[in-house]
């Protein structure tokens, strides 16, 4: 529901941002290491460390949002 959404955020913070998707029944223990327990979620890192997640269909401004609070400036 939200892959297109992720998308265009890959490419309007090409060179800042990574966006990358997983599979949570091709990779269960990763699902249960990050403790997803409902799709979509949304999982954002900085410096390899779990910032923040954002789980459900939301706006892509709420996204935006999310993605803005940890962006080095």
């Amino acid at each position: 529901m939200i892959a297109p959404l992720m998308d265009e955020l890959a490419k309007e913070y090409a060179g800042r941002i990574r966006c990358l998707k997983l599979n949570t029944d091709e990779s269960p223990g990763k699902a249960t290491e990050y403790g997803i327990r409902s799709i979509p979620t949304v999982l954002i890192f900085k410096k390899g460390e779990k910032k923040d997640a954002i789980v459900g269909a939301v706006p892509k401004a709420a996204l935006i949002s999310a993605v803005e609070k940890y962006l080095d400036r």
